[in-house]
C-alpha cells in the first residue's frame, strides 16, 4: 500500500514557535526573520508515485518555496531547485507542496515573506539507504510504516 512520504520531520520539530534566527532550519533571501515559519500540516501531502514505489526507486528533491506574509505558498512560485533525476518524483514533490500550510515567518513580531529550500526525500522501506543517508535504526516506527513509503528531510535552506 502506497502512503504519503514521511517528510519534513526535522522541519516540523525545528520550526517551533518562537525560535530565534540563530537556529533557523533555513536561510531567507535577504534578511533572516526573527522567527521561522512554522509548518501547520498534520500530515505531509507528498505521495510516492506508485510505479516508482513498486520498483523501489528512491530520490531527493529540493524545492524552492516562497511563503507570503500570510503563511500561504504563493501560487506558481514553487520550483525544483535540485532534481531527483526522476521526473515523477520531482512532480510528486511539486504537487504535494501545493497543500503545505505555514504560520508566517516574523521579524520584530511582524509577519514577513520568506523563500525557503525544502528537501523532500522519497524512501522505500525495503530499499537500501542512498549514498549520504544516515543509517537510522529501523524500530517500531518502521514496523508501523511497513509497506508504506518512507522519507525524511534535512533542514530546508533558502538562498
Amino acid at each position: 500500500m502506497v502512503r504519503s512520504v514521511f517528510a519534513i520531520l526535522v522541519l516540523a520539530t525545528a520550526c517551533k514557535k518562537g525560535e530565534g534566527s540563530s537556529n533557523l532550519p533555513f536561510q531567507t533571501v535577504g534578511r533572516q526573520p526573527d522567527v521561522a515559519p512554522v509548518m501547520l500540516n498534520k500530515e505531509l501531502p507528498f505521495r510516492y508515485p506508485p510505479a516508482l514505489y513498486a520498483q523501489k526507486v528512491q530520490g531527493n528533491v529540493t524545492l524552492r518555496i516562497y511563503i507570503d506574509r500570510d503563511g500561504s505558498i504563493v501560487p506558481d512560485s514553487t520550483r525544483v531547485a535540485e532534481t531527483s533525476g526522476f521526473n515523477a518524483l520531482d512532480s510528486a514533490a511539486m504537487k504535494g507542496s501545493r497543500d503545505l500550510r505555514f504560520e508566517p515567518a516574523k521579524t520584530q513580531n511582524i509577519p514577513v515573506p520568506v523563500s525557503i529550500l525544502l528537501p523532500v526525500f522519497f524512501r522505500h522501506p525495503d530499499a537500501p539507504p542512498l549514498a549520504g543517508d544516515s543509517i537510522i535504526k529501523r524500530d517500531s516506527a518502521a514496523d508501523t510504516a511497513k509497506g508504506a513509503a518512507r522519507g525524511t528531510t534535512k533542514r530546508p535552506t533558502t538562498r
